[in-house]
């Protein structure tokens, strides 16, 4: 049961995955796994996917964990990524630790939550199981990512780090500098000095730092400020730019 992103995560390793906002094939996730992603977190923000679309996504992805960012925080929502067999959910605009604890209760079977309950279905791979542990396992090992991406999540940062069943604190690098009135201004001081308190509200609280890396240069910055947990792009633009190289390369040959 446990999922190869939370364990790196605790043992202290750089956890890399990707996102996944166009491809919606059944190939998808075992590309990426194949490809080295330790996790692959399907977009239902940015997208106009459904739960069918989501549960095949998630049902085909194999030897990476599949995750959902859900469009907002809500109980039926959570809990229907989570059904689907999604390995943890991320959740945009938390800006408070209550909505911390609310987004950790509806995504932890009780005691620890109010996640409903329903077995032998998608989530627990339609097996007849000890369903008493298996809720017990899932609380644990499910992941729970809140995204800062916002002035008032940025202030309230420490107080969502320090919410018990958070384990990620996940920046949304151009909401949060809409929200502070520098768009897409990734090399201001501000921005930067939001990164590390970022990171340094998550080692504080015994979490960890997350981000969409556009590339190596980036990841590396990231890393130097303690960010633990990346995904590498989105299936669209890696695509793209691989693209837009290649037929560059071939272009100049004629």
């Amino acid at each position: 049961m446990t999922t190869t992103m939370k364990q790196g995560l605790r043992d202290g390793d750089l956890v890399l995955g990707t996102f996944v906002f166009e491809f919606a094939t059944l190939g998808i996730g075992r590309l990426a796994a194949g490809a080295g992603a330790q996790f692959v977190i399907y977009d239902a923000e940015h997208t106009g996917w459904g739960w069918e679309t989501l549960g095949r996504l998630v049902a085909t992805t194999r030897d990476a964990d599949p995750l959902i960012r859900v469009p907002h925080a809500a109980r039926t929502t959570i809990s229907r990524a989570l059904d689907t067999g999604a390995r943890g959910v991320m959740v945009p605009m938390v800006e408070s630790a209550e909505e911390a604890r609310d987004i950790v209760r509806w995504a932890k079977y009780p005691p620890d939550g109010v996640r409903g309950a329903a077995f032998g279905v998608a989530h627990d791979d339609y097996a007849a199981t000890d369903n008493v542990a298996y809720m017990r396992r899932v609380n644990d090992e499910h992941l729970v990512i809140t995204q800062i991406e916002t002035v008032a999540g940025l202030a309230a940062v420490e107080e969502v780090a320090a919410v018990d069943g958070v384990d990620v604190l996940w920046v949304g690098h151009f909401d949060l500098t809409n929200s502070m009135g520098i768009p897409g201004r990734f090399d201001h001081p501000d921005y930067l000095a939001a990164l590390d308190r970022v990171a340094a509200a998550a080692r504080a609280a015994g979490k960890h730092a997350g981000f969409m890396a556009g590339g190596p240069q980036e990841a590396e910055m990231l890393i130097k400020r303690g960010f633990r947990i990346l995904a590498y792009g989105g299936d669209l633009w890696i695509y793209q730019a691989a693209l837009r190289s290649g037929l560059s390369e071939v272009r100049g040959l004629g």
